[in-house]
């Protein structure tokens, strides 16, 4: 036997000990002589990649089949050796999950190439479920060792992780994998907020660790005096699961790094009651936080029950009780589904296994892959069921549809049928009548009126209410096709509207240069299509006209730029305000200076001076977004020195990146305080993946104390970057 196979059959031996090790073997033989001129990017031998994979499948229990698949899942792609010669040496199952698992890579179609390939393989693992399966453990190595890729290819990869991989790892059940490609994904993609997550951990660990070691001794002392055998251990927290929960339950890392999570694991479904009971003796459990999987299980075939006590010190503990078998399947989900399943056959020879392929939402993915003509929608439409739980309703026939939590009678409808969606009127929930945002419940029947009208279609309104893929393309598809005019129309007026209510220039930022830059920045084809998406909804017109004033500098540097572009006035001197801008104009001193806020200069960048009427010299940065319109009037721009004096005053604004949480607000404006720092201007956001942007203008005397400003910020917890913004940035 080749002993480079050793580690790989040891752990087959292990999990799967009626596995055929001369087939893998003859696997492995083909599959090393075909790459063996090929090396990774990280100059090992190709065939590594494919042992690694091999390996993480055997660790999962997988049959032999699955293995040799995983040997060669790379050569009919990547080497002379084709999937017909193939099929002759190995039989048409490993052909089949070959040929599932050949990505297209190779084939260069932007981001539609992704979504072809993520079609591919959901049509090939609605015939094998174990090409998923596979495929998962292929992103895993390769994600393993990405920092050999160069860093635009590590971001998409890390996207597409998160976004797809990772939750059909979760759907799939398969949750020691979900946690790997979450968190390596997490730290490509992130680096800077998986680093202060990693450093408040590791800050707080020795504390909490003690309480975790008391927990778990009192609740085995307990089950030990009830004669009942079992493990306990504590759980481990995965960073990206911390950062996914500070964003979904909008709580301070301390809250929930706080809240320590045990798993007792014991031999019967009998014996895990039984432990709940004995827990719940000893500590009061918290009301509405018990769930029971295992008379109900979720659906990727989990089962647990789970609970949170009130316990020592008062502080909350979460608890899952599950069997040993139960807790196999939660670690290796579908994977471990072939095991049990040959386990099942054999002490039930004449019975029937219900197949795996059963899962609902794979048959549901697989109708909407033939539905959907065009893969990018289908790739949304993907990412979005992954991401959501689901509520069950029933039609008035009691046949059960799965929807998104939180979907909608217009959801409903547009699951029955399209046409039914598109005809939609009215909706009857449990015998009474409700408007169609209202939300389903599980367990609710509902009922849908539609129109006979021929001219009945959906309204636009609908899409701020509706949660599934499936009706939020529907919808789109028939605005699209009928009203591209009336919406381009519609989204001009918005535009228009949103400029006038705020007394902005409109026939400057309507302009087609500053337009056309916005929408290449939003990735629309051009002006007509950015109009388009503000009248069917997709972006606010507020939006638009808040991104075309910061691309001018904000507010002052859309009125700047109306003084700009006026005609000058003869220079004349002019008493400056108060403060000396610590510039001079070549050849005249006594000119009025004034530094631009649109990317507040500071000694040290390269400046170049504009007249502007009745307003000086405006002095700008080199890189200023804002001088190449400049530069087409080169007649007005003057050559400018640093000349600061002791009263010299500049304004610079910093960016503040952090970790949402209580008083981070308050903290940071009382460091810059400390420093002296004088906060002429500042703003807070808050995106949905709950972090916190902060933008601080503030006036400063000497630019070197900066470094010593950025540098205290830095030091703030939760704050993982912060930076000097110039326009030119």
């Amino acid at each position: 036997m080749n002993p480079v196979l050793e580690p790989l059959f040891k752990t087959v031996r292990a999990t799967h000990p009626k596995a055929d090790l001369r087939l893998i073997e003859r696997a492995y033989e083909t599959a090393a002589y075909h790459h063996r001129d090929q090396k990774r990017k990280s100059g090992d031998p190709y065939i590594t990649h494919p042992l690694a994979v091999a390996t993480i499948l055997a660790e999962l229990g997988t049959d032999d089949e699955t293995l040799c698949a995983a040997l060669l899942h790379d050569t009919v792609e990547d080497t002379a050796y084709g999937l017909d010669e193939l099929r002759a040496d190995f039989g048409e199952n490993i052909a089949l999950l070959v040929d599932g698992v050949t990505k297209l890579d190779k084939v260069k179609f932007g981001d539609a190439a992704q979504a072809e390939t993520v079609r591919k393989m959901v049509v090939a693992m609605s015939r094998d479920i174990r090409v998923l399966v596979i495929k998962l453990a292929d992103r895993l190595h390769n994600m393993r060792t990405m920092r050999y890729m160069p860093e635009h290819k590590r971001q998409q990869k890390s996207r597409e992780t998160l976004e797809i991989f990772a939750p059909l790892a979760h759907r799939l059940g398969m949750n020691t994998i979900k946690w790997e490609l979450e968190d390596l994904a997490f730290t490509m993609l992130f680096p800077k907020r998986y680093d202060e997550i990693a450093r408040m951990v590791s800050e707080r660990a020795p504390r909490r660790d003690l309480f975790l070691q008391e927990v778990i001794e009192n609740v085995h002392s307990d089950l030990r005096e009830q004669k009942i055998r079992a493990t306990v251990k504590g759980r481990p927290k995965h960073y990206y699961s911390i950062y996914q929960k500070m964003i979904a339950k909008g709580v301070a890392f301390d809250d929930i790094y706080d809240l320590v999570g045990i798993r007792v694991l014991v031999d019967t479904v009998r014996d895990c009651y039984a432990a709940l009971g004995t827990i719940h003796a000893r500590w009061n459990p918290v009301p509405g936080r018990f769930k029971d999987y295992i008379a109900m299980p979720k659906f990727n075939m989990y089962q647990s029950l789970h609970t949170t006590v009130i316990g020592p010190e008062g502080k909350p503990v979460e608890l899952q009780i599950r069997t040993r078998a139960m807790h196999h399947r939660a670690e290796y989900g579908v994977a471990a589904h072939w095991k049990y399943k040959e386990e099942m056959v054999a002490s039930n020879p004449g019975g029937k296994v219900k197949d795996v392929n059963d899962m609902a939402w794979l048959r549901q993915l697989l109708d909407w892959q033939k539905e959907t003509s065009d893969p990018g929608e289908f790739l949304e439409s993907l990412r979005f069921d992954l991401s959501v739980s689901e509520v069950f309703v029933f039609t008035p026939r009691g046949q059960v549809i799965a929807l998104p939590d939180g979907a909608t009678p217009v959801d409903f409808a547009y699951a029955v049928h399209t046409e039914v969606g598109h005809r939609c009127i009215g909706a009857r929930v449990n015998g009474r009548l409700v408007p169609l945002e209202s939300r389903l419940g599980n367990g609710d029947t509902v009922e849908i009126f539609t129109s006979k009208s021929p001219d009945a279609g959906p309204s636009r309104d609908w899409l701020k209410f509706v949660k599934s893929g499936r009706a939020r393309n529907k919808i789109r598809q028939w605005f699209s096709k009928e009203r591209r005019e009336t919406a381009i129309e519609a989204g001009k007026e918005a535009i228009g509207r949103a400029m006038r209510k705020q007394g902005l220039p409109l026939q400057r930022l309507m302009s087609g240069e500053a337009l056309l830059a916005l929408a290449r920045d939003l990735h629309y084809a051009d002006v007509s299509a950015l109009y388009a998406a503000v009248g069917e909804g997709h972006i606010a017109a507020q939006a638009v006209v808040h991104k075309l004033v910061q691309a001018l500098g904000g507010v002052e540097g859309a009125e700047e730029d109306i003084a700009e572009a006026a005609l000058p006035t003869q220079l004349k001197g002019r008493p400056r305000a108060g403060t000396n801008a610590g510039v001079m104009v070549a050849g005249d001193p006594d000119v009025w200076v004034r530094l631009s806020r649109c990317c507040t200069p500071v000694p040290g960048d390269d400046i170049t001076g504009f007249v502007t009427r009745g307003h000086g010299v405006s002095v700008h940065r080199v890189d200023c977004a804002n001088v190449g319109q400049l530069q087409e009037q080169p007649e007005r721009l003057v050559e400018v020195a640093w000349s600061p004096g002791d009263d010299s005053v500049f304004l610079v604004a910093i960016q503040v990146e952090a970790l949402d949480r209580p008083r981070l607000l308050s903290d940071v404006t009382r460091t810059l305080s400390d420093h002296h720092v004088n906060i002429l201007s500042a703003s807070v956001t808050t995106s949905r993946d709950r972090v916190a942007v902060s933008k601080f203008t503030f006036e400063m005397g000497d630019p070197k104390h900066l470094g010593h400003v950025l540098k205290a910020v830095r030091n703030i917890p939760g704050v993982y970057d912060v930076y000097r913004v110039t326009s030119g940035a």
